[in-house]
């Protein structure tokens, strides 16, 4: 499993975070617990396998922001007894 984090210029409200979480769904496959928070100015999910970053750039562009950086980092789920 992958962590992914965006960086994105451009959302003011909750609304554009929705936007952002929408996008993620839609063209990243198997996309989870995705999260956008327009004060950090960032989004994160979960995927089970390395996401193909140049297509999640475009689809963020298409939408109106500006993707400022990808990084992905090996996740490993947390379990509490």
């Amino acid at each position: 499993m992958f962590k992914t984090t965006v960086k994105i210029e451009g959302m003011m409200c909750s609304m554009c975070e929705a936007h952002i979480c929408d996008c993620i769904r839609k063209n990243i496959a198997g996309a989870k617990k995705v999260k956008a928070s327009h004060l950090k100015g960032e989004a994160t999910f979960i995927t089970d396998d390395a996401i193909d970053e140049d297509k999640l750039k475009e689809a963020i562009a298409d939408t109106g922001y500006t993707p400022v950086s990808v990084s992905s980092k090996p996740y490993v789920k947390k379990w509490f007894l």
